[in-house]
């Protein structure tokens, strides 16, 4: 019998179709699978990511969210002009592709680490592009590019930081360019953080090429769950007619469920 602590703390039990609850218990499953690559390379490289981002020149330090969110702008102008030109790709193949990257980026130093950060982050995005494809969005929509840019908040649905996930669903329904661009401005320093280090990572001498592989492998695996985490939801609440919020709140209610055993 749960105790009076239990019963005061558990999450509210939303009533769902049992195929529903599957559905989210599915996403819940792959939401806690999107971090475990990065921090096993986090415990590889045997440092915390505090250490990581102090090997940084402060020059670079100090311009890293000007420069990812100039990438970031970069990447959405090639990522969507490429796609009448390069197909969607496997999994694995962008996993294999950004990995290639990281190792050359690593084999220079930080010079050629920065000049593969803009290359990574368009594949990056045309992979979060091409789980929005699968799951039946149109990646030339506005709302789906502004859908595949909140995706590098990196946090997922669940997010809760400054105000920006309550206003998603307002935002993405007015989209104009100020929108987008007020989007990413808010993105950038999220995801410099996250860049920052593996920029750093690749500074490391002689291990570079080997940790920027590792890293770029561990970040494009983390962005295609928590894109699927993310659009899966969103073609949830369309097909079951059902508001977002409320598919959101029975994933963190699954969440906090301990993991089911597999039979």
């Amino acid at each position: 019998m749960p105790s009076q602590a239990d019963t005061e703390t558990a999450p509210p039990q939303l009533e769902l179709p049992p195929a529903l609850s599957e559905e989210i218990a599915a996403l819940a499953r792959l939401h806690r699978r999107a971090g475990g690559p990065g921090l096993q390379v986090m415990t590889l490289l045997g440092t915390r990511a505090e250490g990581l981002l102090d090997r940084l020149p402060e020059g670079v330090r100090g311009r890293l969210d000007r420069v990812t969110e100039a990438a970031l702008n970069g990447a959405m102008k090639a990522a969507q002009g490429s796609r009448g030109l390069v197909r969607d790709q496997p999994d694995w193949l962008n996993r294999a592709v950004t990995a290639a990257l990281g190792a050359a980026g690593g084999l220079g130093g930080l010079p050629s680490a920065m000049a593969e950060l803009p290359v990574t982050t368009t594949v990056l995005l045309r992979a979060i592009q091409g789980v929005a494809a699968e799951e039946g969005f149109d990646p030339a929509e506005p709302n789906v590019q502004f859908d595949s840019i909140k995706v590098f908040a990196s946090a997922g649905p669940l997010a809760e930081d400054d105000g920006a996930d309550a206003a998603f669903l307002a935002t993405r329904l007015t989209l104009t360019g100020t929108t987008m661009q007020a989007l990413i401005a808010s993105v950038a320093p999220r995801l410099a953080a996250a860049l920052g280090q593996k920029l750093a990572a690749q500074t490391v001498p002689v291990l570079g090429a080997a940790a920027g592989a590792a890293v770029n492998y561990a970040y494009t695996s983390y962005y295609q769950d928590m894109a699927r985490v993310h659009f899966r939801l969103r073609r949830l609440a369309i097909e079951e007619d059902r508001r977002p919020e409320e598919l959101i709140e029975a994933l963190r209610a699954e969440l906090t469920r301990r993991p089911r055993r597999a039979r």
